[in-house]
């Protein structure tokens, strides 16, 4: 009896299991952008006022997932003041990952990054630009689409070796003067970048 009852409810827990299993947003259906449900709950409760937008109503569709790989890798790099790269086809991105260097290409999986300061290399055939990111994310899309949220974004080219030894040196000499936990923080993450910024130049 205790057999056929412990049968039943691992069978009725895996039913339920199944019933409620979550997609993954890559295999859910492109929505519209107007949330339905909302919308006639509304006019139910309110049929003489028309409904309020909700923030779906705002988004954009998601694209489709495409059934082949595409050849290029559609690139977005913005920042909280300016768009450095705006739906730029490339070859390959490599991102500077808190888990590493990461490489992504088209039909790269789904992922989102958390950034540190490094190297961004923007790979078109044999041209390879580099940025220097202060920090940020990336999100990798099913659809081979990435993009880049930076706090800063500076051409390689543009950086200044003097400067940025200087203000190694000075962030390392306040450290050493640091008296709060505050300064000593705020020090050690001028270091961390300062030192970013050397191995860039000098990688």
């Amino acid at each position: 009896m205790l057999r056929h009852g412990s049968r039943s409810l691992f069978g009725r827990a895996s039913a339920t299991s199944m019933r409620w299993r979550r997609l993954f947003s890559t295999d859910l259906p492109v929505e519209t952008a107007e949330d339905t449900k909302f919308v006639e709950s509304w006019k139910k409760m309110n049929p003489n006022m028309d409904p309020p937008k909700t923030p779906s109503a705002y988004m954009k569709l998601r694209p489709p997932t495409p059934a082949n790989i595409p050849s290029k890798l559609t690139v977005n790099l913005v920042l909280p003041y300016d768009s450095v790269l705006s739906s730029k086809e490339v070859d390959m991105v490599i991102v500077p990952a808190t888990t590493g260097q990461m490489g992504v290409l088209p039909g790269h999986v789904a992922t989102i990054a958390e950034l540190k300061p490094g190297i961004l290399s923007v790979h078109e055939g044999n041209d390879v630009t580099k940025y220097f990111l202060s920090s940020g994310f990336a999100f990798v899309h099913a659809n081979s689409v990435a993009d880049i949220i930076a706090i800063e974004a500076t051409p390689i080219d543009r950086l200044d070796p003097s400067l940025v030894q200087k203000g190694l040196a000075d962030f390392q000499q306040k450290l050493n003067t640091a008296s709060t936990d505050v300064e000593k923080a705020e020090a050690q993450i001028g270091i961390d970048v300062h030192s970013a910024l050397n191995a860039a130049l000098t990688g």
